[in-house]
């Protein structure tokens, strides 16, 4: 098993696709994110707009209708989309309206915010089986789409080392002692791009030897959110067409980029996660036309 440092030539090796030209907010991509909770009700707040600080057009955000005015307010630029619920969660089945979304969109996440319950399963089971483009689980639709997954290769996961434990079954101390070998384990077994976040996160792809990882040596990036940010900025990339493995890539290492800038303007630790997303696009612009 190999090892590829994400970094300045890979990147460059590996662009995205180009914005030039003028691009209108429908040809840069159209992000939905489905999550939220009443105990977590911001989350799909910090993934929506590093969605859109990724460079893609639009924005769509479907939470538990008790917040979705309030998150409507606090994040004008997305469309948002009030979704039934039961003690504080979204429930299923979705409602009819959101399949003619699906043909509306070119990118979808999944679980910020939610909790792995058997509604999660069912919710992660439709939207595996009804929607076509590129998917990102993360969180509680991550954990439920365990048996769900196999055959279908756009599909990113973002776990954690402990969240990766619980998919594979297995103590966390074995995903920890080697990264790269629980990432592929899980790759494979879910036909997915496994995202492994940790202080050395490793992405894996489907029968792929080669291993990538990225070093970001950011400890403020450890706080409450920050996944969440993670999870819109690759969901956003995927929306403008980048292929899942390059998406996830990317998102790394801009995600430890914005975070490093974070921390110069503040200290190593102590910002908080919305703002990461801020230096997310001079991060992305530096990176895109200086090289680095």
């Amino acid at each position: 098993m190999s090892l590829t440092a994400i970094d300045s030539p890979w990147l460059a090796a590996h662009p995205l696709p180009s914005v030039a030209g003028g691009k209108d907010k429908d040809a840069r991509g159209r992000v939905l994110a489905i999550g939220g909770s009443a105990e977590v009700p911001g989350a799909l707040l910090l993934t929506g707009d590093a969605a859109l600080r990724s460079g893609a057009g639009k924005v769509a955000l479907a939470t538990i209708s008790s917040i979705a005015t309030a998150i409507g307010i606090a994040f004008p630029e997305a469309a948002v989309i009030a979704l039934a619920e039961h003690d504080g969660e979204i429930v299923s089945p979705l409602p009819d309206s959101m399949q003619r979304r699906f043909g509306q969109i070119d990118a979808l996440v999944v679980g910020p915010g939610m909790r792995q319950t058997d509604r999660t399963e069912a919710i992660v089971a439709a939207l595996i089986d009804q929607c076509e483009v590129p998917i990102l689980l993360d969180a509680g639709a991550m954990t439920a789409a365990a048996a769900l997954l196999p055959g279908r290769r756009e599909v990113v996961l973002t776990p954690h080392p402990g969240e990766l434990a619980r998919l594979l079954d297995c103590d966390k101390d074995a995903i920890e002692v080697d990264l790269a070998a629980a990432a592929h384990r899980a790759a494979d077994r879910f036909g997915a791009i496994v995202a492994l976040k940790s202080a050395d996160t490793v992405i894996a792809a489907p029968g792929d030897s080669d291993c990538l990882h990225y070093r970001s040596g950011v400890a403020g990036l450890g706080t409450a959110g920050s996944g969440d940010v993670l999870a819109g900025l690759i969901g956003g990339l995927l929306a403008r067409g980048a292929p899942p493995r390059e998406a996830a890539a990317w998102g790394v290492w801009l995600h430890g980029e914005a975070g490093r800038r974070a921390g110069n303007l503040c200290a190593p630790i102590g910002f908080r996660a919305g703002e990461i997303a801020v230096h997310i696009p001079p991060a992305l612009h530096a990176m895109e036309t200086r090289g680095g």
